[in-house]
């Protein structure tokens, strides 16, 4: 049946979905009432029509500015950077840090044709600077991989004297692993002990 194959090869597409799973799915789908596969089909759509990058920190939210964004109580002495939106979600869950975000949209990776002008480190850098020395600290929280620790070396470098302090979270999280799939006491002793660089 054409129709299921490529739903099957749709579901593949998700990150971590190997061909069992996406088989799974698409049977799951096949069973289900045409109102629960609406229902889904819609929250797609909406998903898709719905959610936007913050005009600030580019998290992910249904409005100008994300909620983290939009709260008056977090530190703006500090902004922590991250590759991903989804590491923002990772971060919070902890509890450990107060302050704002800005998310880069990646790492560098030059194998791959990401460069500095790749990401978002040029808005990072103009935020700091009109922030007219409210930033004192820029955390970087890129993975602890060879494209994170390149990222987070390049960022230092640019950083040097518009903040005063310069640090990178600590090694809790395994090496070459992503800071999303990091337990919230492993991320949260990580950002507790994070270094300067």
């Amino acid at each position: 049946m054409k129709s299921l194959e490529r739903l099957k090869t749709a579901f593949r597409r998700l990150p971590g979905v190997g061909p069992r799973q996406a088989e799974r799915f698409s049977l799951h789908f096949l069973k289900a009432s045409p109102s629960e596969a609406a229902e889904f089909s819609a929250a797609l759509k909406e998903l898709k029509s719905s959610v936007r990058l913050c005009a600030r920190c580019f998290a992910y939210c249904e409005a100008e500015l994300c909620p983290v964004c939009l709260d008056p109580g977090r530190d703006a002495r500090q902004i922590c950077v991250v590759e991903e939106p989804q590491d923002i979600e990772a971060i919070e869950k902890t509890g450990s840090f107060k302050g704002y975000y800005h998310v880069l949209g990646g790492a560098l990776s030059p194998a791959d044709g990401v460069h500095p002008d790749s990401l978002r480190a040029a808005e990072l850098l103009a935020r700091v600077k009109r922030s007219a020395g409210e930033v004192e600290e820029i955390i970087i929280a890129t993975d602890p991989d060879t494209e994170g620790e390149s990222t987070a070396l390049y960022l230092a470098g640019e950083l040097r004297g518009l903040v005063a302090k310069i640090t990178r979270i600590a090694y809790g999280v395994p090496l070459g692993g992503d800071i999303d799939y990091a337990d919230e006491m492993t991320l949260g002793c990580s950002i507790k002990g994070r270094t300067a660089i």
